[in-house]
Parts: structure tokens; C-alpha cells; sequence
């Protein structure tokens, strides 16, 4: 990347990791946005005056392409955006930041990726990697662009990233010693298309790995069942089962995970020593012994560290209990299946915020789950009307409205009876009233913290 001229599209914080990241390794740098409003000034402000960096906003032109000879294209970019037609017409080759960064990055590397769970697995990856190696860089979509912390890593630094799909669409030879898929259900088919288009990008996270690594698997999904029996797939396989007893791998036992290898088996934790609430949890935890395993940590600090893991913000966090009612923050749940997973969680009966922006999903397994749990539903954004239709085609009725989540938390603090639980976990993706999920669960947080 020394002495290349780059362009990197998105002007957000990955954009702005990737940029600082090729000025470091020394070379320059055209920073595009389609948006013409921004503000060039402001953009400008997050590089040194004399940075070799050029701003583009609104259309691309071949001639803003001069001497580029790569694109960095942030994860919130769709492959279908106009301005990508133009780099194909020049053959400007693309990049994702996460190949960018593992191109600069040394030292060992455990990507996780699946539709649900991922936040979580990483942020518990990451712990138990602290537990054992003394330099951890946990990245990615947890909050940390990977770009941001290619260049600290040395030979024995370990890195645990959280990728996502969009991440995956435009890797070249992006390479973890050890890769786990979660679990894959519909989600982003507003980008992806098709399921099939979407499952490709997700199994692509193996792609290049070899016999000397290892990709972590769920065997309850059947998708991922069958890819981890395919022959063409080289990395060594490690299963995990809520329902199985494996005659190889992890599984629950009853209440307990065990850990089964050659044979011998090993009792990892009992799931009622865990803070992290619910079954899909429970298969969080056996995917992070499963990696952490395969990363050369041994089993004790595993088990100290999940008994200690508490769950991260925005995922199922409990905020605080008020006139006996207790509120739970499950702003992360941006899809039907991580929401079900949270009204499973659920100890009792709940009052669920749910709506927002629509990225083509269906909503009838998630109403299915409300069944003697969900009390009431109380809806906000642009899916209101359309998840109202659908609860009411499957017979829930208890359905109110609220133009805000102000409003929505207010009506359930008036609804809820003693011993009730108000969850938000909205099933769809923040866009259109939040910036993202972060600040959509920061605002519960403080309704709830100032009824």
C-alpha cells in the first residue's frame, strides 16, 4: 500500500480508520462520499493539514480516478451503488477495510461471523484471549474498525473481529487461523437478494483457510451442518449442539456443556453458573469455548472467564427494575430471529417495543414466539403497519401505537404490572429515527432511567 494512491469510499468511521491507516503505511488517499452535503471541512478535520488526502462528494467522474489504483469500500455500501459501475469501468480492483487491515495486520487472527450472536461471541472471544495472551485487539462491527489496529499488532498479538456479511462480499485472501459461523437466518435480503447469496457470503469467511486452521460450526443449523460435512472444505471442523450430545465437539448435556475430543469428555460450565440469559446464549458460550480451544487457551481460563462474562450493551442488557417492572435493552436484536431469542429469554410475561426500518423481512415466526409471553406490543417507525397486519393475521391483538420511543417506553410503564418485563428488541434495523442500534438502545436507557 506504500506510495499507492487509494480511494476510500464512506466518509464514516470506517472510511476514516481505512484512510489514516494507508496515510501511515504511506500512501495517498481520495476519500469519496456520494452524499454532496456533507461537510468537506469537517471530514477534513480528522487528518493532519498536510495529510495526502483529497475529498470527493456526490458523483464519482473517471476523472476524480487518476492514478488510483485500489478502492476501500466501507461495509454500509452496497456493491449495486452507482459509483461502483465507474470503478469497474477502470478496473479499479475492491477491497473490504477488514482485508485492508488483515493485509497490514500480523500476529494470530479468529474472525466470527453468523446473523445473530456475533457481537457477544466476540466480546467473550476476546476476554478469554486477555485471560491468556498479553496483546488482544478485539474488532470490527464491536465498536473498533479492524484498520483502527492493523498496524499495533505484532507476531504474538491475537485479534478477535466480529465480521459481518457486508464485510465478506470483498475479501481477496482474508485468512483466520480460526473462523466460526454462528448461525445464518434470513436477515439483509434487502442487500444479499437471495438466501442463497447471502449463505455464499457468510461460508465465504473459510475461503481461504487451510488444513492448519479451523472454522467453529453450529450443528444445529442445518445449513451449516451440511457445509461442515462438505469435502472441499479444508479448515478441521469443530461442532456445537444445544440439542445433540456430538460424538466430537461441544454440546449441552442437560444444564451442563461439555467438551467431547478423541473420546474424552470434559465438563466446561453449568449453564446456571452463567450471567448470560437464554438458550441462544448458551450456544454463544459453546461457540467461544469452541475458538477459544482452537486458539491454544486452556480450559481453566476458559471456565473462569464465562462464569465472570456479563452481557454486552445493547444485547438483552438488563437497564433497571422500576415499581417491579424490569427493563431490558435488546436494541442489537435488528431482525426477527435475534428478537425471538430475546422474548425466549424473557422470565416472564413482557411488554415488547418493537418497529423500524424494513429490510424485507417476515415477521410470522417472531409473532408465533409471542404466545404466552408477550402481553402487549407496542409499535414505532416506517414496519409498524406492517408487523400490526401480520400479528393480527396470526390473532395477537394487543397492539398500540407510539410516534417515539419515548412514548412507547411511557405507555409500557403505564401498562406493566408488578412482576412484568419491557423489552425493546425491535425485530428491524435502526435506520430512519437513529443513527444505529447504539444510539436507538442509548435513548431507551435514558427514557427508562427518567420515567
Amino acid at each position: 500500500m506504500s506510495s499507492q494512491k487509494v480511494i476510500v469510499a464512506g466518509t464514516g468511521k470506517s472510511g476514516i480508520a481505512a484512510a489514516k491507516l494507508l496515510l501511515e503505511m504511506g500512501g495517498e488517499v481520495v476519500l469519496y462520499d456520494s452524499n454532496a452535503d456533507l461537510d468537506e471541512v469537517k471530514i477534513r478535520d480528522n487528518f493532519d493539514k498536510t495529510a495526502k488526502v483529497d475529498v470527493v462528494l456526490g458523483d464519482l467522474k473517471r476523472s476524480d480516478l487518476l492514478g488510483v489504483e485500489l478502492c476501500i469500500i466501507s461495509p454500509g455500501i452496497p456493491l449495486e451503488a452507482p459509483f461502483v459501475a465507474v470503478l469497474d469501468e477502470v478496473k479499479i480492483p475492491i477491497w473490504s477495510e477488514i482485508q485492508l487491515a488483515y493485509q497490514c495486520a500480523r500476529g494470530k487472527l479468529a474472525a466470527i461471523t453468523g446473523t445473530n450472536g456475533k457481537t457477544t461471541t466476540t466480546a467473550l472471544v476476546g476476554e478469554i484471549m486477555k485471560s491468556f495472551y498479553s496483546d488482544v485487539h478485539v474488532v470490527g462491527n464491536i465498536g473498533t474498525p479492524y484498520t483502527q489496529e492493523a498496524l499495533l499488532t505484532e507476531d504474538d498479538s491475537v485479534t478477535v473481529a466480529e465480521v459481518s456479511s457486508f464485510q465478506l462480499e470483498t475479501i481477496m485472501d482474508f485468512r483466520p487461523n480460526v473462523s466460526a459461523i454462528l448461525n445464518i437466518t434470513p436477515d439483509h435480503l434487502d442487500r444479499h437478494k437471495t438466501m442463497e447469496c447471502y449463505v455464499a457470503v457468510k461460508e465465504s469467511i473459510t475461503i481461504n483457510q487451510t488444513e492448519e486452521d479451523t472454522c467453529v460450526l453450529n450443528y444445529d443449523d442445518e445449513i451449516l451442518r451440511e457445509f461442515g460435512q462438505r469435502k472441499e472444505l479444508k479448515p478441521k471442523v469443530v461442532f456445537f449442539s444445544s440439542h445433540e450430545r456430538l460424538a466430537e465437539g461441544i454440546y449441552l448435556d442437560g444444564d451442563t456443556i461439555m467438551y467431547r475430543r478423541g473420546g474424552k469428555e470434559t465438563e466446561v460450565v453449568n449453564v446456571h453458573d452463567l450471567k448470560l440469559l437464554g438458550r441462544h446464549n448458551h450456544e454463544n458460550v459453546m461457540a467461544a469455548v469452541g475458538v477459544s480451544l482452537a486458539m491454544g487457551v486452556p480450559m481453566k481460563n476458559i471456565q473462569q472467564v464465562v462464569k465472570d462474562f456479563t452481557a454486552v450493551e445493547h444485547r438483552i442488557e438488563f437497564v433497571l427494575e422500576r415499581a417491579g417492572v424490569k427493563y431490558y435493552n435488546d436494541s442489537k436484536g435488528t431482525n426477527p430471529d435475534a428478537a425471538i431469542q430475546a422474548i425466549k429469554a424473557m422470565p416472564g410475561p413482557t411488554l415488547l417495543i418493537a418497529g423500524g426500518y424494513d429490510k424485507n423481512a417476515q415477521y410470522d415466526e417472531w409473532i408465533e414466539s409471542f404466545e404466552g409471553k408477550v402481553k402487549y406490543l407496542v409499535l414505532i417507525g416506517q414496519t409498524r403497519d406492517k408487523i400490526a397486519d401480520c400479528a393480527k393475521a396470526h390473532g395477537f391483538t394487543e397492539i398500540m401505537y407510539a410516534e417515539d420511543l419515548e412514548e412507547a417506553v411511557h405507555v409500557c410503564a403505564s401498562y406493566a404490572d408488578m412482576g412484568d418485563n419491557v423489552l425493546l428488541s425491535p425485530a428491524c434495523a435502526s435506520w430512519g429515527m437513529f443513527k444505529n442500534y447504539e444510539e436507538r438502545g442509548r435513548i431507551f436507557k435514558e427514557c427508562v432511567k427518567s420515567l
